[in-house]
């Protein structure tokens, strides 16, 4: 190809018109683009989150739908002043701005008290050690109760005026009286059991004096004068 039929190409008006077309419609699609991104993502959508704390589960839900968020529960927990199915906490919290389409998080109100397990504490540990524990656990603990047994073990437990037993679920709000040794024995302390004397006579009843022999006649020495006479018989040699 000459030069002088390589620049009449370069700069004929049919080649100018179709790279114009061509940044024109790139411009285009980049501009479409961005406003299907903002309109995807809600761009510069400011939306307040409702404060539904407090609220049952169905107002609550009716009024973030109408805020165009959505509501997912997320957790249970118990209030006893509060009603089943009431709003305890949300995420996000309340008056922060959030875009449309966002997930409200809520931790709702269960109907009864949560269970926890008794564990292996009794006749397994001290006094503190097993008061402790409880704690830890979310048991409430009231007053010691104190038994005679080692100092500061502990011996069983109580709840409702019933003994427990490791294992048994309780509910939460149960009040467990933990029984402990008072100290006024020891854990090596035994019974000893001795053997019963013989406190009776040869013949009589009493637990002091043995029956008083007169020849054939046995004198209870307990009886008013009263004997009891009887004879003698040999038998044959």
């Amino acid at each position: 190809m000459k030069t002088k039929e390589f620049f009449r190409k370069i700069f004929s008006m049919k080649l100018w018109l179709n790279l114009g077309a061509m940044l024109v419609v790139v411009i285009l699609l980049c501009f479409g683009v961005k406003i299907g991104l903002d309109i995807y993502t809600h761009h510069g959508e400011e939306i307040p989150v409702p404060d539904v704390r407090h609220k049952l589960f169905s107002d609550a839900e009716h009024i973030l739908l109408g805020s165009h968020l959505d509501v997912v529960v997320s957790d249970t927990g118990y209030v006893k002043t509060l009603p089943p199915d009431c709003i305890l906490e949300q995420s996000p919290e309340p008056g922060k701005k959030v875009k449309s389409g966002r997930i409200v998080y809520v931790i709702i109100n269960s109907s009864h008290s949560p269970m926890l397990t008794i564990p292996d504490i009794i006749d397994n540990c001290s006094y503190r050690e097993a008061r402790a524990k409880l704690i830890a656990m979310g048991f409430k603990v009231g007053p010691t109760d104190y038994i005679p047994g080692e100092k500061d073990w502990v011996y069983g437990l109580k709840s409702k005026g019933k003994l427990l037993h490791t294992g048994q679920k309780i509910s939460v709000n149960d009040v467990i009286i933990i029984q402990v040794g008072d100290g006024m024995r020891d854990m090596s302390d035994s019974i000893i059991y001795a053997e019963p004397e013989d406190f009776y006579g040869e013949y009589g009843d009493s637990l002091s004096e043995p029956a008083q022999q007169d020849g054939g006649v046995y004198i209870d020495p307990n009886s008013e004068g009263d004997v009891d006479e009887f004879e003698v018989v040999t038998g044959p040699e």
